[in-house]
């Protein structure tokens, strides 16, 4: 029984440790779970507020994980979306993995990384390289 256990532990931290290539995240994967939403939810505001308001925040943050796609196409493309004054808008952007699994999104003079810390066939943990708070762990599953 403790074999299975290190075994599958061993199996996690090989599969962690490899190398994401690009050809690997081709397709559309969908944001359905990110730390900050957590952290709203616990926070003694969100707690404080009245049910109307809480209701508010999570048809907020639902419409975000449903408004949130990003499409790798073939090359080093991404199509994805984001917000712009409350405003869902396309964006278009080259990507680039390093050896360290750091993801490079590039849109015109706009740069943002993030780390692959976890990455499977149908479920993919990113960590934004942020100095800036609220920039937990984004999950998102393969839809397609």
């Amino acid at each position: 029984m403790y074999l299975t256990y290190i075994s599958t532990i061993l199996l996690a931290l090989i599969l962690q440790s490899s190398q994401v290539k690009f050809e690997q995240l081709i397709g559309t994967w969908q944001l359905v779970h990110f730390d900050a939403m957590d952290e709203l939810r616990n926070s003694p505001q969100y707690k404080s507020s009245d049910s109307a308001m809480r209701a508010g925040l999570e048809y907020k943050i639902q419409n975000r994980l449903e408004n949130t796609v990003y499409i790798f196409v073939a090359g080093d493309s991404l199509k994805y979306t984001d917000y712009v004054k409350s405003e869902v808008v396309q964006k278009k952007a080259t990507i680039e993995i390093n050896s360290n699994n750091i993801l490079t999104i590039k849109t015109g003079s706009e740069v943002k990384q993030a780390k692959i810390v976890a990455f499977g066939t149908e479920r993919m943990v990113l960590q934004p390289i942020s100095t800036s708070p609220g920039s937990g762990k984004l999950v998102f599953e393969k839809i397609k």
